[in-house]
């Protein structure tokens, strides 16, 4: 199996690596640094840098049939061979923006007291889809619930727990559309510090204070049950 390195370490820009295999889903590594998409979270974006000159990757994918990331180069590009070793490195910029926000939306998350049916992010924006039938949301006071937990720079720390402990605890699940992934005896959760504390696989900021001010734009009535909160980067 890959060994997915961004899952110990979120700020690993490159690693060395060595082609395992490639075929019509793009390019399988014995090691990355680059997420798959996933949990409304993009695939990372990067080049790999072998004996032949770099090639771009425009997207990371879960291979449908193992669940391992797959890096798909663009269209004619011709795959380095099985055995090759590469430079697999990050767009960067693109990524930290991703784990901004992506922490952003657990902040949200725990001003919020509704269960998650969906949820989006990229560059620019992010986008959570709640359970509310019954509750009024405001713009102002959210942006500024959101602003002052990120000016409390808070510590933002991955830890793992058996299959067991969460079964036990079901109230750390807030997703509804999507459940954490279970079977290997342990699950990854996010913990941000007096905050939130949610089963989670993506990337994410070390403080809260890294996010840097947003602004809560569209409060949107997705039908009866659902209501979505759209979230800017404001600067």
């Amino acid at each position: 199996m890959t060994e997915e390195l961004f899952r110990s370490d979120a700020y690993l820009r490159s690693c060395t690596a060595r082609i395992v295999a490639t075929d019509a889903f793009g390019v399988r590594l014995d090691r990355t640094v680059f997420y798959p998409e996933g949990g409304g979270q993009p695939g990372d974006t990067g080049t790999l840098m072998g004996a032949g000159g770099p090639l771009k990757i425009v997207d990371t994918r879960k291979h449908p049939a193992t669940g391992e990331p797959i890096h798909v180069l663009e269209a004619g590009a011709a795959p380095p061979a099985p055995g090759d070793a590469v430079n697999a490195t990050l767009d960067w910029e693109r990524r930290h923006k991703h784990m901004r926000m992506h922490t952003c939306l657990h902040l949200l998350c725990s001003l919020v007291a509704g269960a998650v049916t969906g949820g989006a992010l990229s560059e620019t924006k992010g986008r959570l889809d709640l359970d509310l039938p019954d509750t009024a949301l405001d713009r102002e006071t959210l942006t500024a619930g959101l602003n002052r937990l990120i000016a409390e720079n808070h510590a933002v720390l991955a830890r793992w727990i058996g299959d067991a402990e969460l079964e036990a605890t079901p109230d750390l699940v807030r997703t509804m559309s999507v459940k954490p992934p279970m079977g290997t005896g342990r699950v990854r959760l996010l913990d941000i510090a007096g905050v939130d504390l949610q089963p989670c696989g993506g990337t994410h900021v070390a403080r809260t204070g890294e996010i840097g001010p947003v602004v809560v734009g569209k409060i949107e009535n997705k039908g009866r049950h659902n209501r979505r909160v759209n979230i800017a980067f404001a600067a």
